[in-house]
């Protein structure tokens, strides 16, 4: 059973893809509109959500590009009239898994759902970290330390989730450039040190004799669970 987030604006096409979702196992929930439909995920941490396009005030182009920017990786299945390839490119730009067009078939969506929630990857990881008496909250981006929230910055927070979801992997600093900066990636190793160095010294109780983040020489580092 997969939690399942229903966003249009029309309420019979809600409450039918609801209907057929709950008939199949799933639990359905809704939002008649963008901004509400940004706030329920973040509330609610859907396993998936159907997402109408055309929308007012904010559309669902809108509604995935800012789900995107909170670093929040719900699949996402656009649905809309518009058939057009620039809108299909569009949405799949904007972080969209699949996309359906109006009107479909009801078997052929709810098999693209089935097929989007086989698919393998972070999404499916754990929404809450914990290592020590430090917890992290992955879709909403906080960091906690003994019940206090630490302030970072977002490279920050990307460089210690990855570190956390790759424990007990040597990760050298070009990989580390390369999977957490991206495209965005400096071309200096010591971006990763300087990093790592301020992840320190917020989480480890001796930043110069660290628990966690440990240095293996001539390589990178690796993340340690004790």
């Amino acid at each position: 059973m997969a939690r399942i987030l229903v966003v249009d604006d029309e309420p019979e096409i809600v409450r039918g893809l609801a209907d057929n979702l709950r008939f199949e196992g799933h639990e359905a929930l809704a939002a008649s509109n963008g901004a509400e439909a940004v706030a329920m995920v973040a509330r609610e941490a859907p396993d998936l959500v159907l997402l109408d396009v055309m929308m007012p005030e904010m559309s669902g182009w809108d509604v995935a590009k800012e789900l995107r920017r909170r670093g929040i990786d719900v699949p996402i299945i656009m649905l809309t009239a518009r058939a057009e390839e620039i809108d299909r490119v569009r949405g799949l730009e904007l972080g969209a898994d699949d996309y359906v067009t109006k009107p479909f078939s009801l078997r052929e969506l709810l098999a693209r759902v089935r097929a989007v929630l086989r698919r393998p990857g972070p999404r499916q990881k754990s929404e809450e970290l914990a290592f020590g008496d430090v917890r992290i909250q992955r879709n909403a981006r906080r960091v906690f330390k003994a019940g206090d929230e630490l302030r970072m910055t977002r490279k920050e927070f990307d460089l210690l989730v990855y570190f956390v979801d790759h424990r007990g992997e040597v990760l050298t600093r070009e990989r580390l450039l390369d999977e957490v900066w991206g495209y965005e990636r400096f071309p200096t190793t010591r971006t990763v040190d300087t990093h790592v160095l301020r992840l320190r010294r917020k989480l480890e109780a001796n930043p110069e004799q660290p628990v966690w983040i440990r240095t293996v020489h001539a390589q990178g580092y690796r993340f340690v669970t004790v």
